[in-house]
């Protein structure tokens, strides 16, 4: 769960405790989601790792298995609990949460509405983006998805500042009560614009709306929806591209490997003046940098809009 200290504030300074979740990070793309529980092991290819050695221990901390294995204890932060979350349907990730949390202009305190829940990536994010004193409605027709995530939220300690509501948004619309009082909204539906009358009601003057869509098609005809009650539509796709970044020694690689920051180091074996012997050359180690092999393509479409202020 997101650190929380007596006085009710997220804190990843405080110490670990039994029944705490914790991001157990075995390495950069094996992680997982593990529940403190003083008496239970966590087993794996570093050894076993008593749960009870964790208790006391701060978020961060480094841990050895009894074999002398080890793996970090880290606090579940909403980057960090999208990449280990269940995956009831497709996720947002980092760089469109990032992203509509800027543009939707979320700062803490605010009031978000939110369709569809989904797997709760981006209402994490929310959640820790309104804190302490906000609030995220969310909701989804899906009631058992609706379940899990309300799980999920108490389980990493967000459940109040999350309202999970189980409601056909683009039927129904969001609830009457809630009329007036967002800050912002945001949609992901497959038809977005049968919801954009209502969360134009929802909205306070000057508000802002932005529908996430993975087709352009969905694009165009929400946004001539927006026309008549928003102003600043804007379209955005957000591609992100990630290098590894390794220490290696440039003697390593050979001829047109040397420019080929793909290649794999190895040993370079060079002939001395007597024929037979053999040396091996080494050079000082050089920083390289390389884009990494699997890079995330389109995900979607954000079409950020502004609602139209009162003459």
């Amino acid at each position: 769960m997101l650190p929380i200290d007596s006085t009710k504030k997220l804190s990843f300074t405080r110490c670990i405790r039994d029944g705490d979740l914790v991001i157990v990070y075995e390495r950069y793309d094996n992680m997982k989601a593990i529940k403190v529980c003083d008496g239970s092991v966590l087993e794996n290819r570093f050894g076993v790792f008593k749960h009870s050695d964790w208790v006391g221990k701060q978020f961060g901390s480094k841990v050895f298995s009894t074999k002398g294995g080890f793996v970090y204890l880290l606090a579940p932060t909403p980057e960090l609990w999208t990449l280990v979350l269940s995956h009831r349907t497709q996720i947002l990730y980092i760089a469109d949460i990032s992203f509509v949390i800027m543009f939707l202009e979320i700062v803490p305190g605010c009031l978000v509405l939110e369709s569809g829940t989904g797997s709760g990536s981006l209402t994490t994010s929310l959640a820790r983006a309104v804190a302490p004193k906000g609030h995220v409605y969310t909701f989804d027709f899906h009631e058992q998805r609706a379940v899990s995530a309300r799980e999920d939220f108490e389980k990493t300690g967000l459940s109040n500042l999350v309202t999970v509501g189980v409601r056909d948004i683009q039927g129904e619309g969001f609830p009457d009560e809630l009329s007036g009082m967002a800050d912002s909204v945001f949609l992901d539906l497959p038809q977005p614009w049968l919801a954009i009358p209502s969360a134009g009601k929802m909205l306070k003057q000057d508000g802002m709306l932005c529908s996430f869509s993975p087709c352009i098609e969905q694009v165009e005809r929400a946004s001539e929806t927006m026309r008549s009650s928003f102003t600043d539509i804007r379209t955005f796709e957000i591609l992100l591209r990630t290098y590894e970044v390794r220490e290696g020694k440039l003697d390593d690689f050979q001829g047109d490997e040397a420019g080929s920051l793909g290649s794999l180091p190895r040993k370079r074996r060079q002939r001395s003046n007597e024929g037979s012997n053999v040396r091996e050359t080494t050079g000082p180690p050089t920083v390289m940098a390389r884009p990494c092999s699997e890079a995330k393509g389109h995900t979607g479409y954000l079409t950020f809009a502004r609602l139209k202020c009162l003459s």
